[in-house]
């Protein structure tokens, strides 16, 4: 009882010195359209969602994002680039396909595909080669195809197509399977020397024993691109995949 007492004391002193009710609020008498010389309020911006800290790409176009993948780029080393010292590239049944400077050997058999000085070009066949040379960046003796270059102007993928350059990536085909459709919403809208800029879509022709995991592997045709996507999206910062984006689905015909 003693502990009621304590609470509503402090209840009843407050209404005995006016601290009741608060009295009325006078109407307003002052001009209403004086109240239109006021901003407008300001509806808030409407933040678009974001995975990661990156624009959520199903907001805009829909399709299924499997996350961030590792990025890098290759290319499509010319021999008439290269000088010096002459090596021998070898077919798989280890017969001279052609003598090339060894800084054609060292590029090509990172890259996998390259062009001849004399015309055609040359693909990856088969690693583990007797008769080939060692390539100094992957330790591995590559033996190649000669190809028909009007057939194939930038070599052969692994699904046996043409590949072509910001069209084709290289992943692990049991992350994406080879024949399917990707969008990277970084690489939408990027410019290219002489060209449209990117739409962002790739499709998935090649593959490589580098490219393992959530790991995507971008042809870029030639080093100078490489370069400049370098610039704008530098390999390894990571990259947002997305599969059926309805944008993409003109790559399925390909």
């Amino acid at each position: 009882m003693r502990t009621w007492l304590w609470l509503v004391a402090p209840v009843v002193s407050l209404v005995a010195c006016g601290g009741g009710a608060p009295p009325p609020r006078e109407p307003f008498t002052g001009d209403v359209g004086s109240m239109s010389a006021l901003p407008p309020v300001q509806p808030m911006p409407v933040r678009p969602r974001t995975i990661g800290g990156r624009p959520d790409p199903t907001s805009g176009g829909g399709g299924r994002v499997l996350g961030t993948f590792r990025n890098t780029y290759y290319d499509f080393p010319a021999e008439g680039d290269f000088s010096g010292e002459t090596v021998k590239l070898m077919s798989a049944s280890c017969g001279v396909i052609a003598e090339v400077p060894r800084g054609f050997h060292d590029a090509v058999c990172v890259q996998g595909s390259g062009s001849l000085k004399r015309g055609g070009t040359v693909s990856f066949a088969k690693r583990s080669c007797a008769c080939a040379e060692t390539c100094p960046r992957t330790g591995q003796k590559i033996c190649y195809d000669a190809l028909d270059a009007a057939k194939f102007p930038y070599g052969r993928g692994a699904a046996g197509t043409p590949i072509m350059p910001l069209v084709t990536v290289a992943a692990d085909p049991t992350v994406l399977p080879l024949g399917t459709p990707i969008y990277i919403p970084e690489l939408d809208g990027v410019p290219v020397p002489n060209g449209e800029p990117l739409d962002g879509c790739f499709l998935v022709e090649d593959r490589g024993s580098k490219v393992q995991g959530d790991h995507v592997d971008i042809f870029t045709g030639r080093p100078g691109i490489t370069k400049v996507l370098n610039e704008r999206v530098p390999s390894n910062q990571g990259v947002t995949v997305v599969t059926e984006a309805p944008k993409c689905d003109r790559l399925k015909k390909r």
